[in-house]
């Protein structure tokens, strides 16, 4: 058991809170520089140099902004929502590794708030899913039927994405042997990143993160063609901060768990990362901090690449495709485990069930008059 210490425990937070808060804030100018560079424009460049100063002025914004409370309103959740959303998604954090662990050596400075927890993925996934509560109580005690439709959407999307996230770890924790993310690192720096061997299960955790994080093409419940604004409609200042807050540090957390889960956490091949002399311990730290805003900036460029789904066609890639292939996935992977199948058989079957799932998938959505002519507008051909 490692053991506990306050003072170093209580700077451990604020650090970590500190780095989180203005990460979110410069996230959102990553966010417009990005979408101006796809777009071939500038993006915010006014307020200091390269725009660098925008996020602090977005930020007393918040606090500045009148704070309208409409008199619509059940005012008790409608405040308590916004805290509950960042509340829970800050406390997720709390058992994530964001720099190098080392579980043999406990008395060792851990970089990880709540070090050693055994039920590290379990206390993860169980809390950021908890902040659609927030989602459900702002848009219920907004008394607006976009909210509440919003509200609606996230609760459904929400459970039906859980199923595929979790059975998708479930391989991973397996081989590990173990709920605990440090222990999940360290079995990779015995034997290769996790993205090598389980790269199906790799795909489907991405994808359902994407919907748990309510970002484009699944950002539905605040879907603005249709909702207006969604959830948040009813809010404004620093209640409507908050709401982002929650959505940018569950964006946070899921980029650290790609990295922790199945990129070797602060693990870098080629011994690079062997060893404690100070400068090993540094080069871990970027490590992971690098792979953490690789995956940042890939939220990002999704968002401005690809368009956004309809509700049926997101509810049905969960129901019909994810849980499927992700179920089948784990019978797989423990039929390998139980026969002690060498390492590279993971990676087989896992290509071999995403080709086959593909290819099951396009003759299904095929109709059936281009499967029998060839003919792609779905014509009579001339014999």
């Amino acid at each position: 058991m490692t053991p506990f210490h306050f003072w170093t425990t209580a700077i451990t937070i604020a650090v970590v809170l500190f780095v989180v808060l203005h990460v979110v804030a410069y996230m959102i100018l990553v966010e417009r520089k990005v979408s101006a560079w796809m777009q071939d424009r500038l993006g915010p460049n006014r307020v200091g140099p390269w725009g660098l100063l925008q996020p602090i002025v977005d930020g007393a914004k918040m606090f500045l902004k009148e704070d309208i409370i409409p008199s619509h309103v059940d005012k008790v959740f409608y405040i308590l929502a916004p805290g509950v959303a960042a509340f829970t998604a800050l406390v997720a954090l709390a058992v994530v590794p964001f720099g190098p662990t080392d579980p043999s050596q406990p008395e060792r400075y851990q970089f990880v708030i709540a070090p050693n927890i055994d039920i590290g993925i379990l206390w993860t996934f169980s809390t950021g899913s908890m902040a659609v509560y927030g989602v459900i109580l702002g848009g219920w005690s907004s008394n607006n039927k976009y909210s509440l439709l919003g509200s609606l959407r996230s609760s459904a999307q929400v459970i039906s994405y859980e199923i595929p996230l979790g059975l998708s770890v479930l391989g991973v924790i397996l081989y590990a042997g173990s709920l605990n993310l440090e222990r999940i690192i360290d079995w990779q720096v015995q034997h290769g990143w996790n993205a090598l061997y389980h790269p199906l299960a790799f795909l489907m955790f991405v994808t359902a993160a994407f919907a748990e994080c309510n970002r484009l093409p699944f950002d539905l419940p605040e879907c603005e063609q249709e909702l207006v604004g969604g959830y948040h409609t009813e809010y404004s200042s620093i209640k409507f901060g908050l709401f982002f807050l929650g959505e940018y540090t569950h964006m946070i957390t899921t980029s650290l768990l790609f990295a922790v889960l199945f990129c070797g956490g602060w693990h870098l091949p080629f011994g690079l990362t062997d060893g404690n002399e100070w400068y090993h311990t540094a080069l871990k730290l970027v490590s992971i901090l690098g792979k953490t805003a690789f995956f940042l900036f890939f939220y990002v460029w999704v968002r401005w690449t690809l368009p956004r789904f309809r509700f049926d066609q997101l509810m049905g890639i969960a129901w019909k495709l994810l849980i499927p292939l992700a179920t089948v996935n784990l019978v797989v992977v423990m039929v390998l485990r139980e026969y002690e199948a060498p390492l590279w058989a993971l990676t087989a079957a896992s290509v071999a069930l995403f080709v086959g799932a593909t290819a099951f998938a396009a003759r299904q959505t095929t109709p059936p008059v281009i499967r029998r002519t060839g003919n792609i507008h779905g014509l009579p051909t001339r014999v």
